[in-house]
C-alpha cells in the first residue's frame, strides 16, 4: 500500500518541489498540501495522512502548535518537522509537542523520502537530524531521568532496548513474541512512567542516560 503524505509549508516553491519529488516514488501518495498550520490540520482531519511533512515557521498556527493539536486529533498520523531552524526554541517545542521526526530543507530529497517512509511505519531511530539528536540529549537531565528507569517492568525494559536498537514496531512484536496490541499497552504504560510522548523520545532519553549500556551487560 502506498503512503498517504499531506506536506504543509508556507513557500510554493517549496511545496511544489517536494511533491514534485515525491510523486515520482511509486510508493507515495500526497494526498494535500496546505500553506499553514489551520490549513494543515483542515486537510489532515479530512484525509488522514499516514505522514504530515510539516514547516514551522508559519502564518496563523505555526508548525509547533499545529503538531500538537494533530497528535490530539490523529494519533495515528505521523508528523516530520522540516524547517531551515536548527534553535533549541523551535527543537525542544516541536519535539514536546509529539514531532516524530526533524529534519533540515538541506536534506537530500532521497533522504527525505527515506524518512517518511521509516516515519510510516514507526521506526522513527534516523528521523531526527544529528544536530537535534545532541540538542535532545543534551536537554534532557541524567540526574532528574535515571530513576524513571526503575519503574520498567521486565517487558517494558525488554521493548525499549529494542527500540534504542532503531527496531521497528513489527520486528519488536515478532522478536519479543508479542501482538501489536500487547505491544502498544505496554508503550503506553512506559512512556508515562518515563514522561515522555512517543518511542523517539523514549529512545532519547535511555541513550541520554546510557541506559543501554545498563541492561546489556
Amino acid at each position: 500500500m502506498k503512503t498517504t503524505v499531506l506536506l504543509v509549508d508556507d513557500h510554493n516553491v517549496v511545496l511544489k518541489g517536494m511533491r514534485f519529488f515525491l510523486e515520482t516514488k511509486s510508493d507515495i501518495d500526497v494526498i494535500g498540501v496546505a500553506n499553514d498550520g489551520e490549513q494543515a490540520c483542515s486537510l489532515a482531519l479530512q484525509t488522514k495522512p499516514d505522514v504530515i511533512v510539516m514547516d514551522v515557521m508559519m502564518p496563523k498556527l505555526n508548525g509547533i502548535e499545529a503538531t500538537e493539536q494533530l497528535k490530539q486529533l490523529l494519533p495515528e498520523s505521523k508528523i516530520i518537522i522540516l524547517t531551515s531552524s536548527l534553535e533549541k526554541e523551535h527543537v525542544i517545542p516541536a519535539i514536546r509537542a509529539g514531532a516524530d521526526g526533524y529534519q533540515l530543507k538541506d536534506i537530500d530529497p532521497d533522504d527525505l523520502y527515506q524518512t517518511i517512509q521509516n516515519v510510516a511505519l514507526g521506526n522513527t531511530h534516523d528521523a531526527l537530524h544529528p544536530q537535534v539528536a545532541r540538542q535532545l540529549m543534551t536537554h534532557v537531565a541524567k540526574d532528574d531521568d535515571s530513576t524513571k528507569f526503575a519503574q520498567l517492568t521486565v517487558r517494558e525494559a525488554e521493548i525499549l532496548r529494542h527500540v534504542t536498537l532503531g527496531k521497528s514496531n513489527k520486528e519488536i512484536a515478532s522478536d519479543l513474541f508479542i501482538t501489536e496490541k500487547n505491544r502498544e499497552n505496554t508503550y503506553d504504560e512506559h512512556f508515562l512512567k518515563l514522561d515522555v510522548h512517543d518511542r523517539t523520545q523514549a529512545a532519547i532519553l535511555a541513550l541520554r542516560n546510557q541506559w543501554y549500556t545498563d541492561i546489556q551487560t
